[in-house]
């Protein structure tokens, strides 16, 4: 039956079919839905529930959505109140957790605090070790100070005032306590010889250091000049090489060059050859084509000769039987005259079999002489044809001859292009790295003159730099000792006045204020000028012109 038709059952009464769930659970909206059933039916025919069986249904039909909504409600709820749980519990410190993040805490602030004073610690060890560093650098730059040359010069100056002071002393002393009797001269004069015999013994020590020290130089010099003269031959060796490859570079040029010229004139007079070989060619072909001509014009002589005699015996022919038609006429008359109607039918029968034997002759013969002429024309134009093609044929293969040789020609000036090209780009290469090589000399000339006037400025300022320091150094000594007396400050002043170097020349005003040291040019190796309290121990003349570096 029909599905939207319910039949009723328990009870006869008729009414309104009962609301369906939607409309039950939407009764919150208080929206009046129409009735389910459709119009115009039986209620005989609906099936009526009650409202337990209706609920019992919707039970069973619900149950699995109804269970999963509401576990999905109590997951959710319990998620909650877990959530909620936390949130209470996270700021409590008598719990594990919190007990734990309590000492976590207190862990970090105790590092950080220990981190604070390791800060502070090694920032007072820094500057402890700052302060350490600066007095090592200062006591080494003082002991560095002491120990330059004119520093020991200026303290043995030192030395020696003191010792002259003492020494006074002690003979004042011993003037005053001894008596002057003549041992004790005597003892006085082997002091006195002792110390000049000391004396003399440490002037023949350091001479004998001069001498060593002389040599050390000597040698050393030998050794510059031995390796300047390697540099030197190095050099000129480089420079012969250098100009090898020059004299190789050109002769391999003016190789090529001859090579190109030779290639040039071989192309040229290949090129004359085969002009020539092309004029003799042209040449034959063109007495070939006269002699065609020539063939070409007999052969229509011959043909007009025979034309003209053709025509010569066709109007022979036809004079031959114009007369023999004469004559048949004249025999047919003579026929007609005598004979019968019926013999004219005769006659007049065979006379136009003859005529039309002799049209069938004439045509046949014109139709040959036309076949002829028409053979002679395609003869004719079947060998202008093929002369205007083996002409057409010549000059395209001409031209695809003249195009290659053309093509050649560019080939090989193209390629002589590349390789002058090439030579060029060498060339230019080579001066480049001639010019690069130039101006890195000069840079690098240029750039030693400027690192050598910028060392001679530093070391001027240095010089006077270290020459302030050591005058003030000298003048504070020289004031302290001058304190307690001024007649043993001479080898002080003496010291303090000699300037920087260590020599005995004069001063050099453009470099600080440096004192050279010259040497003589024997084997002894003394510094010039060297005064000597004791007297010159060279009384040659010649000598000391030699050991002086003069050779006249």
């Amino acid at each position: 039956g029909d599905r939207s038709k319910m039949l009723v059952r328990f009870g006869r009464r008729a009414g309104q079919a009962r609301e369906s769930t939607e409309i039950r659970k939407s009764k919150e909206d208080e929206v009046a839905y129409p009735p389910l059933l459709p119009c115009n039916v039986d209620l005989r025919q609906v099936t009526v529930i009650s409202h337990d069986e209706w609920k019992r249904i919707q039970d069973s039909l619900d149950s699995m959505t109804r269970e999963a909504a509401a576990f999905r409600a109590e997951r959710k709820a319990k998620k909650e109140m877990h959530l909620r749980s936390q949130e209470v519990v996270k700021h409590w410190t008598n719990t594990y957790a919190g007990m734990k993040q309590q000492k976590l805490k207190a862990k970090k602030k105790r590092d950080e605090e220990i981190e604070a004073e390791r800060k502070i610690l090694d920032i007072e060890e820094e500057i402890y070790k700052q302060g350490e560093r600066k007095k090592a650098i200062e006591h080494a730059k003082q002991y560095q100070f002491y120990q330059t040359e004119r520093m020991k010069h200026f303290h043995s100056g030192l030395l020696l005032s003191r010792v002259m002071k003492e020494r006074d002393a002690q003979i004042e002393f011993q003037k005053r306590n001894l008596k002057s009797d003549k041992k004790w001269e005597e003892q006085l004069k082997l002091n006195i010889e002792m110390a000049f015999k000391e004396e003399q013994e440490k002037a023949e020590k350091r001479h004998r250091e001069r001498i060593a020290l002389a040599n050390d130089h000597l040698k050393q010099i030998k050794e510059h000049e031995e390796e300047e003269e390697r540099r030197k031959k190095l050099e000129k060796k480089d420079a012969e090489e250098i100009q090898r490859q020059n004299l190789l570079y050109e002769i391999e040029m003016k190789k090529k060059a001859k090579k190109k010229k030779d290639d040039i004139e071989e192309n040229r007079r290949l090129f004359f050859e085969h002009m020539h070989d092309k004029n003799i060619i042209k040449a034959v072909i063109q007495q070939q084509q006269e002699e065609e001509e020539e063939k070409s014009r007999k052969f229509i002589k011959a043909k007009k000769r025979l034309e003209q005699i053709r025509k010569e015996k066709e109007a022979e022919t036809h004079r031959l039987l114009e007369e023999q038609r004469e004559r048949i006429n004249n025999s047919l008359s003579k026929l007609i005259k005598e004979k019968l109607d019926n013999e004219d039918l005769i006659i007049s029968r065979d006379s136009a079999e003859i005529d039309a034997e002799w049209e069938k002759r004439e045509r046949e013969r014109n139709e040959k002489n036309q076949a002829d002429l028409k053979a002679i024309a395609e003869h004719r134009a079947l060998v202008m044809k093929n002369k205007e093609e083996e002409e057409r044929q010549r000059k395209i293969e001409s031209k695809k001859q003249l195009l290659a040789f053309m093509k050649a020609d560019q080939i090989f000036r193209e390629h002589e292009k590349e390789k002058k090209h090439k030579v060029d780009k060498e060339r230019r290469e080579v001066q480049d790295a001639n010019i690069q090589q130039i101006a890195q000399k000069k840079f690098n000339a240029k750039e030693a003159k400027q690192n050598e006037l910028e060392y001679c400025r530093l070391t001027e300022t240095l010089a006077a730099a270290k020459e302030k320091e050591f005058q003030d150094y000298a003048r504070e000594v020289i004031k302290h000792e001058s304190e307690s007396t001024n007649k043993f400050i001479y080898p002080l002043v003496k010291a303090a006045q000699e300037g920087p170097g260590g020599g005995h020349g004069p001063a050099f005003m453009g470099r600080g204020g440096l004192r050279p040291s010259y040497q003589a040019n024997d084997i002894t190796g003394v510094q010039l000028p060297f005064y000597n309290s004791q007297g010159s121990k060279y009384n040659n003349f010649q000598k000391s012109k030699g050991r002086l570096g003069f050779t006249w």
